[in-house]
């Protein structure tokens, strides 16, 4: 019986992408050859596991094997229909047959496919495609700097990749001669996980960095974080949350970096400090919401 791509990640057929990608996670976490050292049927589960989220995690895909126009593997099933097709042509009646009560020549195959050039859907009719394709996940920074990656694939294929820096979600990355046959290609599309901290907009960075009242109050050198390494940045004084400064430079290519200031009070306040701000209260009129009272 065939694999269904459903069964292997335990999720019904209306199920929705985030209950595959969990489901996906889920189990590609448990049955990881690094967690399974020496067992191969982890390897083999891990295996069927990508196959299965690549196929289900693209939407045409997903409809394709949906509509029973693939299988699992993503091949097209019309090949019985082919040999069907052949059965019958090699009956004494030539390559004439009856087909739904009525005679239909294997010539008109020729007529029915010849404006393609011999090719239907992009595939040469009755033939696979010698090209491949495939899904893959890379982290933030990959994405971001650029790297080089050897990543094998779901079909056992090793592949070596270079993720130019800055490439976009999505985007898919042709390696030339690396198909199922030497005349084909690979086509990978490349999905970037999340950052804990960066937010990418274009070439730009966006992070929130958090300050304590006295770095808000005084200013002062902090350290920030960007895609390329830590780096020192000036703050100046009186710096409300929300400010947010600019590092030049520092964001994908020639991209900025955005830093958007967050300040954190302590836990507890201590009495010193509670003191001085109530001193400070007593010789300062100070209200940011002035400009609020007369809101109706």
């Amino acid at each position: 019986m065939a694999k269904n791509p459903y069964e292997i990640l335990g999720v019904s057929k209306d199920a929705s992408e985030a209950d595959i990608k969990l489901a996906y996670r889920k189990l590609a976490k448990k049955h990881h050859p690094d967690l399974n050292p020496g067992n191969k049927n982890a390897d083999e589960k891990f295996k069927e596991l990508n196959a299965a989220n690549d196929l289900l995690s693209d939407k045409d895909k997903r409809a394709a094997f949906d509509n029973g126009a693939i299988d699992m593997e993503g091949q097209p099933r019309y090949q019985q229909q082919q040999r069907t097709y052949r059965d019958y042509a090699e009956q004494p009646q030539g390559n004439r047959y009856n087909f739904n009560g009525g005679d239909f020549d294997l010539s008109d195959l020729e007529g029915l496919f010849g404006g393609l050039g011999g090719r239907a859907g992009g595939m040469g009719f009755g033939q696979q495609s010698a090209d491949a394709h495939y899904r893959i996940e890379v982290d933030f920074l990959e994405a971001a700097r650029g790297a080089k990656k050897n990543v094998t694939m779901p079909d056992g294929k090793n592949l070596n990749i270079s993720i130019p820096e800055g490439i976009e979600e999505g985007q898919k990355l042709r390696l030339k001669g690396q198909g199922t046959k030497a005349s084909g290609d690979a086509y990978v599309e490349v999905h970037i996980k999340p950052h804990p901290f960066f937010i990418r907009k274009g070439n730009d960075i966006n992070i929130e960095v958090p300050i304590t009242l006295q770095e808000s109050v005084l200013g002062g050198k902090i350290q920030v974080p960007t895609i390329h390494g830590p780096v020192e940045m000036t703050l100046p004084k009186a710096q409300s949350s929300d400010a947010t400064l600019v590092l030049r430079g520092k964001g994908i290519k020639s991209g900025s970096q955005y830093v958007k200031l967050k300040l954190v009070m302590p836990k507890e306040i201590d009495a010193d400090l509670e003191q001085a701000i109530r001193k400070w209260s007593e010789t300062h009129a100070y209200n940011p919401r002035k400009s609020m009272e007369n809101v109706k």
